[in-house]
């Protein structure tokens, strides 16, 4: 559906037409329809409001050609932008700092930085005085490149990050052209929040006794601002396409952050059906906060281990607070984004540093360098390429760049003092990559030592089975190793032949296609014959439809998003082992991923009514 775009005409005149529709007095049968849409569910809840629409839609200036004389001026206009979006980001941080919203300031830092980041400026100059371009052009362009660099990632984390890039842009754009930026902080009446886009910002502003929920065009379930959603517990949808063309202010609507359902204007009926599912929803809840703090143990008394996947220090607030038993996988990449010069040794070290304090006693697991073509950073000298799925990425790319690679390690290496810390290395193909990097590993240490520095030398070393060459030759690696943790999405990936961003083959990617099943269970036997642990973290780990049949494979630690580890400990609490290790057996014999489905759905159902669908 096109979007509707309004004239600066319908725009002077829309207040008018608003008051005269008052004046109607439209009988009942010109009541506004019901709509029914679905959408991602991102933060669950249930939440029944009135909608409140911001304008977050894009800003497309026009092509401007300008005069060599006013290339100074349009310069000026730029960096009065620049400063204005500054002095706003400023406003938005007092904000936090004043109401005390969370620890969320570094989302501010992080733009401010960016406000001065090279490209954006500088090339922004240059486009306005080489190509003599208007200043809101030559920034339209650049934010483009640099979205660009986020572009065709197949990791659907590191594909929304192109979207943080692209708020701050429409900051900048919306300034230029004299826009105003409406700010979330302000609203100050019960709410739905309804926009095309919201920046993580926008999010982190949100007054929860205000805001009641959000529901947005575009998103997707790994977006910062779906993370923020679940820490402050804002119910929220995204990915609805139109729903800000069929939202008016003041509508009614009906927020189902579990389904992703979406009702405008619903039937009497409707909101009081949502209003005991809402109920119903809030008892699941408290029964599930039960589950927290308890260890992750199934019926028969066998530990599992359960912790949480992280890229930010102000998670670790919530991940204890949901019972992670530690960090299973701690993404560094950020460490190299949104930067043109790479981090430092003493930055790796006192970040990683931060990281194992915060979350002693418990273990921090550091997962290497995993850029490439796919995932890039300014920092990082990468080349294009046709396939980067394929190409010069993590390991790879850490084997081809080794000072850049032995920085980190050196870094790691410091911090493991603390002795919590684990390191373990992404996308190892097989022996010869690990030994390769094993041999770098003992480089740093022996620089280490020569520098008088001190570290653990016990260190524990492991790596993630993200290729099917890999799990094939786990036996192998497990004889070099101290643990394998897999890495389900890659994997997947790979075994399957498919790009999950890739909307025609999407359908393709099925975490239980037996040929998945089977890889996942050859690592796990060749850890158990070795004596190492063996660990999940990717998507699989956090979905109670695969628990079961994960503990049954041999896996013995899961590692998942925080708000997904009660769910899990529950699902552990109500199974035994001995249950689970024959719900594996039966679907190791199955030859398709729906066969697979099917009878696991079926059994747990049967078994352990509401447990998938607390609200059946």
């Amino acid at each position: 559906m096109p979007r509707r775009r309004w004239t600066p005409s319908a725009t002077l005149y829309a207040p008018d037409l608003a008051k005269t529709i008052e004046d109607l007095k439209l009988p009942s049968r010109f009541i506004r329809p019901r709509v029914e849409l679905s959408g991602i569910p991102v933060s669950p809840g249930i939440v029944i409001g009135r909608a409140y629409l911001v304008d977050r839609r894009k800003v497309k200036p026009p092509e401007q050609v300008i005069e060599p004389e006013q290339v100074e001026g349009e310069i000026e206009r730029f960096h009065a932008a620049i400063e204005e979006s500054r002095e706003q980001l400023l406003a938005v941080k007092k904000h936090y700092e004043a109401n005390n919203v969370g620890d969320y300031g570094y989302l501010v830092d992080v733009n401010l930085l960016m406000l001065q980041d090279n490209m954006l400026v500088k090339e922004t100059e240059r486009i306005i005085k080489d190509e003599l371009h208007s200043a809101d052009w030559a920034l339209w362009q650049v934010i483009g490149k640099i979205k660009e660099l986020f572009g065709g990632i197949d990791d659907e984390y590191f594909s929304d990050r192109q979207n943080d890039i692209d708020h701050l842009g429409e900051r900048i754009l919306r300034n230029l052209v004299g826009l105003r930026v409406k700010m979330i902080k302000d609203i100050n009446e019960d709410v739905i929040v309804v926009a095309h886009d919201l920046s993580p910002m926008d999010t982190a502003q949100m007054d929860v006794k205000m805001v009641k929920g959000f529901v947005t065009d575009l998103g997707g379930r790994t977006s910062h601002t779906a993370i923020l959603a679940r820490a402050l517990g804002i119910p929220a949808a995204v990915g609805l396409e139109t729903i800000t063309d069929m939202v008016s202010g003041g509508d009614q609507m009906i927020l189902d952050g579990i389904s992703g359902t979406i009702i405008i204007n619903p039937a009497e009926g409707e909101v009081a059906r949502y209003r005991e599912r809402d109920r119903q929803y809030k008892d699941f809840l408290r029964e599930l906060d039960n589950y927290a703090g308890l260890p992750a143990r199934t019926l028969d008394g066998v530990n599992i281990k359960v912790c949480a996947n992280v890229e930010l220090i102000e998670e670790i607030k919530t991940i204890k607070r949901y019972g992670a038993e530690g960090i299973g996988l701690y993404r560094t990449e950020f460490l190299y984004l949104n930067r043109e010069e790479l981090p430092t040794e003493d930055e790796h070290y006192e970040t990683y540093l931060k990281f194992a304090e915060a979350v002693a006693p418990e273990r921090l697991t550091i997962r290497t360098l995993d850029l490439g073509g796919d995932k890039v950073a300014h920092s990082v000298p990468l080349e294009h390429e046709a396939n980067p799925a394929l190409g010069l990425r993590s390991i790879r790319l850490c084997l081809k760049e080794p000072e850049i690679f032995k920085t980190q390690l050196r870094g790691i290496l410091r911090a493991s003092v603390k002795k919590n810390i684990r390191v373990m290395f992404p996308m190892v193909s097989g022996v010869w990559e690990l030994n390769q990097a094993l041999a770098l590993l003992e480089e740093a240490k022996e620089e280490l030592i020569k520098r008088g520095e001190t570290f653990n030398e016990d260190l524990d070393v492991g790596v993630m089975i993200e290729v099917p060459s890999a799990a094939l030759m786990a036996d192998k690696i497990c004889e070099k190793v101290d643990f394998l943790s897999i890495g389900t999405n890659d994997l997947i990936q790979y075994a399957l032949a498919i790009d999950r961003v890739n909307e025609h083959v999407a359908y393709l990617y099925e975490p239980l296609h037996p040929a998945v099943l089977r890889l996942i269970k050859i690592s796990a036997d060749a850890a158990r014959s070795a004596g190492i642990p063996i660990a999940v973290c990717g998507e699989m780990a956090g979905d109670e439809l695969y628990t079961l049949i994960l503990l049954g494979l041999g896996i013995e630690e899961l590692s998942m998003h925080s708000v997904s580890i009660p769910k899990v400990k529950r699902v552990l609490s109500l199974a035994s082992m001995e249950e689970a290790r024959e719900i594996s057996a039966k679907v190791l014999k199955m030859a398709t991923a729906t066969e697979v489905h099917d009878f696991v759905e079926g059994h747990l159902k049967q078994k352990f009514p509401g447990l998938l669908d607390p609200l059946e």
